[in-house]
Order: structure tokens, then sequence, then C-alpha cells
């Protein structure tokens, strides 16, 4: 039996394979001659965007590539995987052009951190930042070209922190992605005897309640910065564990004691891809884009109503409808609002101009291309 083995480890490659093989690797070389030309055709646009003082990185544009491609799609690769490809493809022509800096939550191994490769591709100069403060303020002093926050998640809803940030913040959104979140239970050391807490995000930590209470019941939920934070503190100590993404668990040495433990299967959170409106212009239209807006109204009967008004007038539909507590004592609140289409569309522009008119408070926060999945 060993000598049979032994004899199948030693035999030859079948012929037919070798010639596919060898047919792939040609290929491979025509591919990256095609990149290549594609690289050198992104240089000479950056040349001209560098003259006319245009921006490098234009959401709408790479959204209208990515789209055309999926159209001429013949198959068989899935079209779900070329967004992912040509997203890196755009990234590394884009890094020829100039360096793009984006701000996320870090360290190294955040959803953030996962966020931004998935919307900028990896050929990025990465700013990790401590908190979302943080990321809006390199955002805004030119520290950073772009940042990324979590604004909701489909389980726990919105990021209270993220939307009190934007009704201040001097940035735009000009762009949005969505991120499948399985959250993982880490540790230094293998097994779950001895944890005395568990370390995460408090939106992690809420998103895995039911998993915790469950498995790990007296073990104390203590929140922290960012769950990355918590896998290089779990890192350090072996009374506890963190809750993180497998990437993190590489980045800071730990083992995967239970994997996907959050309580919904189909975890999703959605992030804002955020710029200064002097440093990059806001996205145009796409024809599939979606606008963000937070307004307030005055305190008196029928005023949400007045609000909502101009948009069923104008059939622009809808898509959220948070409140937020404006925290003046008075039991007034700020509405964050997204509907669909751009302000240049002809049924969204005239309609919001009439809801600003009702408002006590209105700002525009972005219209930018929807994220499809």
């Amino acid at each position: 039996m060993q000598e049979f083995a032994s004899l199948m480890a030693q035999a030859p490659p079948h012929p037919e394979l070798l010639a596919l093989r060898d047919r792939i690797d040609a290929v491979d070389r025509e591919v990256l001659a095609a990149l290549n030309r594609r690289a050198a055709l992104a240089q000479e646009v950056g040349e001209l965007k560098k003259a006319e003082g245009s921006a490098v990185f234009r959401p709408e544009r790479e959204a209208e590539v990515i789209d055309g491609l999926k159209a001429h799609n013949q198959g068989p690769l899935a079209a779900a995987s070329i967004a992912p490809i040509w997203r890196e493809i755009m990234s590394a022509c884009r890094a020829l052009e100039a360096p793009t800096r984006v701000a996320y939550l870090g360290p190294a191994g955040t959803f953030s951190e996962e966020a931004a490769l998935g919307y900028f591709g990896s050929s990025i100069e990465r700013v990790p930042c401590a908190n979302f403060d943080e990321v809006v303020r390199a955002a805004s002093a030119g520290a950073a070209d772009f940042g990324v926050v979590p604004v909701e998640n489909n389980t726990e809803g919105m990021v209270a922190r993220a939307l009190d940030l934007f009704l201040t913040m001097p940035l735009l959104i000009v762009g949005e992605t969505s991120l499948v979140v399985r959250h993982n239970l880490l540790r230094k050391t293998a097994g779950r005897q001895g944890i005395v807490a568990v370390i995460a995000h408090p939106q992690a930590l809420a998103q895995c309640h039911g998993w915790l209470s469950l498995n790990l019941p007296d073990a104390e939920c203590r929140p922290v910065a960012s769950n990355s934070e918590g896998a290089r503190l779990a890192a350090r100590d072996t009374s506890l564990a963190a809750i993180a993404s497998v990437r993190a668990a590489g980045e800071f040495g730990l083992h995967v004691l239970a994997p996907a433990i959050q309580d919904e299967a189909h975890n999703r959170t959605r992030f804002a891809i955020l710029a200064h409106p002097d440093r990059h212009p806001a996205p145009e239209p796409s024809g599939r884009d979606r606008t963000s807006l937070v307004a307030s109204v005055p305190n008196r009967p029928g005023a949400v109503h007045d609000m909502l008004v101009p948009l069923k007038k104008h059939g622009v539909s809808m898509s959220r409808f948070e409140s937020r507590p404006a925290r003046s004592g008075q039991w007034e609140y700020y509405f964050y609002i997204d509907v669909e289409g751009h302000p240049d569309d002809p049924a969204v522009g005239p309609a919001l101009r009439e809801l600003r008119e009702v408002c006590a408070f209105f700002k525009l926060l972005g219209a930018y291309p929807v994220d499809v999945h």
C-alpha cells in the first residue's frame, strides 16, 4: 500500500493537465501585459488630472466601470467576482497617479480597515485612528484624503457616535460600502476555561449578546475603543477573550475559540466614505444614487408630517428615517434621512428644496453611488 502511494505521488501530471497549465500561464502573461497597458493609460489620465486640478478618485466613475463590465460579462466568471477584482486593479492604477490616504478606526485588523480595503483596494496609505472622532478629524484636517466610519448595522441599528459627528463635521459622504461582519471569540490560549472578561467594541458586544449569555454567562462584557484594540489586550492577558475578525486573530497571534458568534447570521454593517468638499468634489449622478441628509423641525403638531410631504409629492422614495435627541432639553430631535436618487435628478432636487423650507435645521450630508450586493 505504501509503495502504491509512493508511485502515485511520483506519477507525472497528465499531459492534458500540463497543456492546460501552459495555456493558463500564457493567458496570465497576456493579462499582465494588458494591466500594464491600463496602468500606463492611468498615468496619462493622472497627468491630465494634475494639470487641471481634478480629483484622482471618482467613485461614480469607478462604479460606472464596474457596472459596465458586469453588463458585458459572458462568464464563467461570476458577476459578484468582478467588483473586488477591478477594485484592486483600479486601486493599483490610482496609486500611480497619487497615494490615497484613508483614515479608519484602528488598529490593524478592524472591520473598518476591512471595509476601507474592500472599497479602495489595498494600494492605499492606511491611517488607523483611535476612535471615530479622530477619523473625522484626520479627513477634515487633510491628514487623510478620506475617512471610513460605520453608520448602521442591520441588527443593532445606527451607530450613534458617527451620526452625532455628522451634525458638525465639514465633510461630505461621497460613497458607501457594506460588509458582512462575522464576529469570532479570540484568546491567547486554547479553551474557554478561566475567561474573566470578553472585550470588544460596544456594537460587537451587543451583536453577540445572546451567544455570550448562553456560552459565557459569568464573564464580564467589557467595552473598548475597537475590536482590534480588544484583540491586542487579549494577546497580553490570558484571562481576557476578544471579539474580532479572523484577520485580527492572525495579527495578534490569537486562537479562534468560536467562529461566527454573532446572534444574527446575516450580520451586515454599512460604512460611509467621507471627504472634504474643498479637496474632493461631490460625486456626479451615476444613475443609481442615494442622498443623505439630517434635519429638524419646530416642535409643533404636524411638523414631522409636513417634512415628509415634499418627498411624497415628488415621488421620492425614502430608504431610511432615524431620529436622535437634539440634547437641547426641549424634547427636540434630529432626523437622519436617506432618499433614493441624486439632488440633480428632476424629482429629488425640488423635493429637497421644499423640504428645506419647512425645517428649522437642514444639512445635506452627501449624494453618492449606492453600494449594491
